[in-house]
């Protein structure tokens, strides 16, 4: 999998090989494995604190199809820890829509002769 990584804040890049490897752990955990991630880390206003860090996480995975994350706290690590929290919701949710919906064989179904 190509992880892409991006911040053009310091502190955000410090957590580089952190985040990447957590989003490595986390797409393991649900047995999948897409062909590329990109994470964004950015500051929204600046040094003047509150909850501007934002982390958005684009995925492309089979299955999944190409997934858009937003989070926003006053960490770093936490906005990303929630954005991996949400990816991992929507990928379970996929993966469960495609269990129970599993694509028909190509037979039709014909309804039974009615008895007039």
């Amino acid at each position: 999998m190509q992880v892409n990584f991006e911040s053009r804040d310091p502190e955000g890049a410090q957590l580089r090989e952190l985040v990447i490897e957590r989003l490595r752990f986390a797409l393991r955990r649900v047995d999948l494995h897409p062909a590329s991630a990109h994470i964004r880390l950015s500051d929204t206003n600046g040094p003047r604190g509150g909850v501007d860090k934002h982390c958005t996480l684009s995925l492309n995975a089979q299955g999944a199809g190409h997934l858009v994350i937003h989070a926003s706290a006053s960490s770093w690590r936490a906005s990303f820890e929630l954005a991996l929290a949400r990816l991992a919701r929507n990928l379970v949710r996929a993966w469960q829509r495609q269990r129970s919906h599993p694509r028909s064989s190509g037979k039709r179904h014909m309804p039974a002769p009615s008895a007039d």
